[in-house]
């Protein structure tokens, strides 16, 4: 199970407690997060993360669950070790090269003031613009200690435009070759972008399914974790 940008491992533990009877899960501290290792800000951060979430994928064949960013990571182990999974679930990916309606247009226009916050300095304005995209309370009201975890890592998004805007490690070319079954899932509250998303994905991947999780959006892991679940367990118990 591999989490969203500025999370750690612990992001997935209300999904656990409903699934815990059903899988063994994983849920590892991604590159830059909790206690995941350091990154080396001279390379490439996506390439980085997919190495070190591959060392925890298990020896057999297993069901690889992604949210957010850590979606995309899943899809690239997928296409890049077919071999080693038996399912993939998407959560929302984030893989904006996959855009190209107005959702992607409106994303945009939202995410340039924090590439601007972030150029200059200015880490809890970045935050602040980041939450009020894609997370489910204020940077204002949150607790001081998850702020500075916050700021401290406000620069990731940014790190990680050239494989998900840019598409630098030919993840959509490779669509077309992934036989895995596949769970695309978004929430019916979410940034226009995640529909437009996963409607390319639902269309290039050849095993794949979509569905919606309703009154949700792009933290439904979190917000709605039962319901997330329920999805799942739907779909693995279906294989």
């Amino acid at each position: 199970m591999l989490h969203c940008t500025l999370a750690h491992g612990g992001a997935w533990a209300g999904m656990a407690r409903h699934l815990g009877d059903l899988l063994s899960m994983i849920a590892p501290d991604l590159l830059a997060h909790g206690e995941g290792p350091a990154p080396d800000r001279t390379r490439d951060f996506h390439n980085q993360a997919t190495e070190a979430a591959a060392t925890h994928l298990p020896d057999r064949p297993c069901h690889l669950i992604g949210h957010s960013f850590g979606a995309t990571v899943a899809l690239r182990l997928a296409l890049d070790h077919p071999e080693r999974l038996r399912s993939l679930t998407l959560i929302e990916p984030v893989l904006f090269c996959a855009a190209d309606g107005p959702g992607r247009g409106a994303h945009d226009a939202a995410f340039a003031p924090l590439s601007d916050a972030t150029a200059i300095s200015d880490p809890a304005q970045a935050a602040r613009i980041f939450l009020d995209l894609w997370g489910t309370e204020t940077f204002d009201a949150l607790p001081s200690a998850q702020q500075t975890y916050i700021t401290d890592r406000i620069w990731i998004p940014e790190a990680t435009e050239p494989a998900l805007v840019e598409d630098c490690t030919n993840l959509l070319p490779r669509l077309s070759n992934l036989q895995i079954p596949t769970l695309i899932l978004e929430g019916s509250q979410s940034p226009p972008v995640i529909a437009e998303i996963n409607a390319r994905l639902d269309h290039d991947l050849p095993v794949a399914q979509r569905a919606t999780i309703p009154d949700a959006s792009h933290m439904a892991p979190i917000t709605h974790a039962q319901a997330t679940a329920n999805k799942i367990r739907r779909f693995i118990t279906s294989l």
